[in-house]
């Protein structure tokens, strides 16, 4: 029976999941990337998963590009890469697939993020990185470019030109310099990375997920807004929210004193 290339377990509300391609530092290839779209939908569909976590198996890679990627950098020229890969299989996206989780999403980068891995990981809505971990995009020195998502996601997330720098020098850099440009939102022991997006995620999954789902919606649609179209849309949410089960049972649950047990409705 073919090894799965995603692996998905819930728990408490939060759903890990595993790239499962260790072997070949997870590099993002067609079943993988069917695989995680899969995973995707069945998460959005899901009423009893609140959060999302995603990781690589294995210490060493997160993501480590896509098979395209891999075969140019390994002297494969573009044209022979192509040819090796089949027309179907040169680009195939997992970025979007993740950013259409309606649900928070957080990124435990337990070893390298290069490439599509890196975009795969600006698709999150948290990032979380082990010491260990390089991030980047190095395409540009294989004669290449981001084709999931990363000219246009990061600069929104560090600026024009920090981003312009790192994706057209083609260089790596490391987990601590990516927390200094806000690439990534902590640095922890490798060991400690996937637990420590676990313990986050968990967290989350105590308050109400429809809130949640919400504040989501209204940061991403925000941002592409001037500020008073944002400004409505936070006040639509928000008498929203005052429709739903969740919300009696927040304000029960407060003038009761005690933990509110948040459904979903």
């Amino acid at each position: 029976m073919p090894e799965k290339t995603v692996l998905c377990d819930v728990s408490e509300h939060v759903a890990l999941v595993t790239l499962n391609r260790s072997r070949n530092g997870n590099v993002v290839d067609q079943a993988l990337a069917r695989d995680l779209l899969d995973t995707c939908l069945e998460i959005n569909q899901d009423d009893d998963v609140y959060v999302a976590v995603i990781t690589g198996a294995g210490e060493k890679a997160f993501c480590s590009g896509s098979q395209l990627d891999r075969l140019v950098q390994q002297g494969r020229s573009l044209g022979d890469a192509i040819d090796r890969l089949g027309d179907a299989d040169v680009r195939y996206e997992v970025a979007a697939g993740v950013a259409a989780i309606e649900k928070p999403v957080i990124a435990a980068i337990n070893g390298d993020a290069l490439g599509q891995g890196l975009e795969l990981a600006l698709s999150c809505d948290i990032r979380i990185a082990a010491q260990t971990a390089r991030l980047g995009f190095p395409q540009t020195t294989s004669g290449l470019m981001p084709m999931d998502g990363g000219t246009q996601r990061l600069p929104r997330l560090i600026g024009k030109g920090k981003a312009l720098e790192l994706i057209l020098g083609g260089e790596t850099i490391s987990a601590e310099e990516a927390m200094i440009i806000g690439l990534v939102s902590q640095v922890v022991p490798q060991k400690d990375a996937i637990e420590t997006a676990m313990a986050l995620a968990r967290n989350m999954a105590t308050k109400a997920p429809i809130a949640m789902r919400y504040v989501k919606e209204a940061v991403n649609k925000g941002m592409d807004l001037t500020l008073d179209q944002g400004i409505r849309l936070e006040a639509d949410l928000y008498f929203l929210i005052h429709t739903t089960a969740d919300r009696t049972e927040g304000v029960r649950a407060f003038q009761e004193k005690r933990k509110p047990g948040f459904e979903g409705k």
